[in-house]
């Protein structure tokens, strides 16, 4: 399996961007529970959002709840996640991938929340 991160940027705070995460390989990103992770320097990376599989249910982390939205299109196999009121201690590189897998981190993207 394989991921490449895409849609990060230079963003004010409170303001959104939405980041794609283009999956490859023999699966669907609707046959495993997907996630997007965050990671900045000195930091454990963090998982941001997931969604599972058979349900759609998604869950997240309490500090995002109301204010990012992941979802999926298994046609052409992306994650999205939608990220509003973003703020400064957001910034980070973005990463999506299986959760519980232990496949490779794709390159990431990066956020920068700052005036």
């Amino acid at each position: 399996a394989q991921f490449v991160e895409s849609g990060g940027g230079l963003v004010q705070p409170g303001g959104s961007l939405t980041l794609s995460c283009v999956a490859s390989g023999q699966f669907t990103v609707s046959e495993y529970t997907m996630a997007w992770y965050r990671q900045t320097p000195g930091k454990e990376r963090e998982l941001v959002a997931g969604m599972t599989t058979n349900n759609h249910k998604s869950y997240y982390l309490d500090s995002v709840k109301g204010r990012f939205t992941i979802s999926r299109d298994t046609i052409v196999n992306i994650m999205y996640l939608r990220m509003d009121f973003l703020k400064p201690d957001e910034t980070a590189v973005y990463f999506c991938k299986r959760k519980n897998f232990d496949d490779c981190w794709g390159p990431g993207t990066q956020v920068t929340v700052s005036l």
